[in-house]
């Protein structure tokens, strides 16, 4: 074996997405095992029931597994719905043929979850004689068990008469046999259990899997799930045993952890149950965080008063005086958070291009100064104004976060100020709108439309990205954490707006 371990699964297609075909390939995926498949029977069936059966030609069911052996190969075989003698010989036929035996993993389907016969009677006995003696591992229900053994329906009634069962289905061909318990859940020490049985006939060893019987109609596909997941977890490499007590969890979880009600009838168990999904799936993270903002809260933010008082030039001067001595102030806070995710990183790379940002705040509150002079401020000016609380809010909450969170919540903290400012430069400055000529503000908007600055904003995206990945994940409370601290910087930022447009 080598590579993603694969599985063969060859059975009949449900429509309703539950069982068949689709639930073993939901099923293979969801452990990270390649599916591939060979389709015998179409039906036409949803939650109610099937009412319509039509059996794929057997000579094209041969053709479909000699191409799926010929070239794809496969480590394990799952076998479900199989209806007609004809099929069941054809199947028996290439899959005997191989010189080394395949691990088959025979579910014996014969009547669905609604009640609707899936294998015709004279197929019972085609499958006895010629399949059951090339299977590794056969898991029967308790209706099926007692219908391969031309048992009394009803005759299995205790865990004893399971593991007899289990023993007696050995010497039709099996080496194993799961025998399952939903059928006969048990009262044990007053409660409702659910045992399979499972029998090694090489060991002559039984073992006993109990779970906690779950009361729901919602247990259609359960057969195919439990034997396309033992099928998956033999393809990589466990023993029969603990695939097969894998596999009884895997159904268990996944009936325990419901999708919710789809259809009317017996709806499908919960094949996703063991996967996470990011809760950005399929946009950039950015993306996400913005779309996870209240409604218009950004644009309060790049489009506020003081923004367009900028864009046209009818800003008050003193406000904007009053908003550049505050800005110096926020830099050098903001310097310290840069070198706060310097300290933090774990690679020269990544320290470096953080002792950087530092660096250029450096220079830039440098060329502040020399900005202020125009409007008449000294440093001298700047040094000696009061920092504003909301000053003080803003740039204490990105230190916190920095100080007690990882580096995403310290990028997070800082994230608005570093996207907004880019996205209110490029905006303003490609707006035929905007006052070029004798505004006082023009080359503010050009400093941040600058190319070094649109840098600054693409590397810092990216660095998100890559951040999310690590700090997110699939992580939803994590995702909303982080939310929450782009929205609370986002609403500072608009109070930094506020602060400088009433100079308080």
């Amino acid at each position: 074996m080598s590579g993603i371990p694969k599985v063969l699964t060859i059975a009949g297609s449900d429509s309703g997405g539950g069982a068949g075909i689709q639930a073993d390939i939901k099923t293979l995926t969801s452990m990270h095992v390649y599916a591939t498949s060979v389709i015998t029977s179409v039906t036409s069936q949803n939650t109610k029931g099937v009412d319509g059966i039509h059996d794929i030609p057997p000579e094209f069911v041969a053709k479909q597994l000699q191409a799926v052996l010929s070239d794809i190969g496969t480590d394990a075989i799952k076998i479900g719905m199989l209806s007609s003698s004809d099929i069941i010989v054809t199947i028996a036929g290439i899959l005997s043929s191989n010189e080394q035996p395949y691990k088959v993993v025979l579910d014996p389907v014969m009547v669905s979850t609604s009640g609707s016969r899936l294998l015709a009677e004279d197929a019972i006995q085609s499958l006895i004689e010629h399949l059951l003696p090339i299977t590794h591992i056969l898991t029967p229900n308790v209706p099926e068990a007692e219908l391969l053994l031309g048992m009394e329906r009803g005759s299995i009634r205790t865990i004893q008469d399971m593991c007899d069962t289990a023993k007696k289905l050995t010497t039709l061909g099996p080496t194993l046999v799961l025998l399952k318990g939903g059928h006969l859940p048990l009262d044990i020490n007053g409660d409702k259990k659910v045992v399979d049985v499972i029998y090694n006939s090489e060991t002559g060893v039984y073992r006993e899997v109990e779970n906690d019987y779950v009361n729901t109609k919602n247990t259609h596909g359960t057969g195919c799930t439990l034997s396309a997941a033992l099928a998956g977890e033999l393809a990589k490499g466990l023993t029969d045993e603990n695939a097969c007590v894998r596999a009884i969890h895997y159904v268990n979880d996944a009936i325990a952890k419901p999708l919710g009600q789809i259809g009317q009838g017996n709806g499908p168990i919960n094949h996703f149950h063991r996967m996470r999904w990011s809760p950005y799936e399929g946009q950039p993270f950015i993306d996400a965080v913005k779309s996870s903002l209240p409604p218009n809260l950004w644009s309060d933010f790049i489009d506020h008063p003081f923004v367009l008082g900028i864009k046209d030039g009818t800003l008050p001067i003193e406000s904007f005086v009053y908003y550049l001595k505050q800005d110096y102030l926020y830099l050098q806070h903001y310097a310290r958070a840069a070198a706060l995710a310097a300290y933090k990183s774990h690679d020269m790379r990544s320290i470096g291009d953080n002792a950087s940002i530092v660096v250029h705040i450096a220079k830039e509150s440098e060329l502040h100064i020399e900005y202020c002079a125009r409007f008449g401020v000294t440093k001298e000016d700047i040094l000696s104004t009061p920092e504003s609380v909301f000053n003080s809010a803003y740039t204490r909450f990105v230190l916190d976060k920095g100080a007690t969170g990882d580096m995403l919540d310290l990028k997070m903290a800082m994230a608005p100020c570093l996207l907004g400012y880019g996205e209110i430069g490029l905006k303003l400055f490609n707006d035929p709108t905007t006052k070029r000529e004798g505004n006082p503000y023009w080359e503010w908007i050009c400093q941040y439309a600058a190319d070094d600055y649109q840098d600054a904003v693409t590397r810092g995206l990216a660095e998100m990205e890559t951040l999310s990945q690590h700090s997110v994940s699939t992580s939803v409370s994590r995702f909303h954490d982080v939310c929450k601290t782009f929205e609370q910087a986002t609403r500072l930022e608009i109070m930094f707006w506020e602060m400088g447009l009433h100079r308080n």
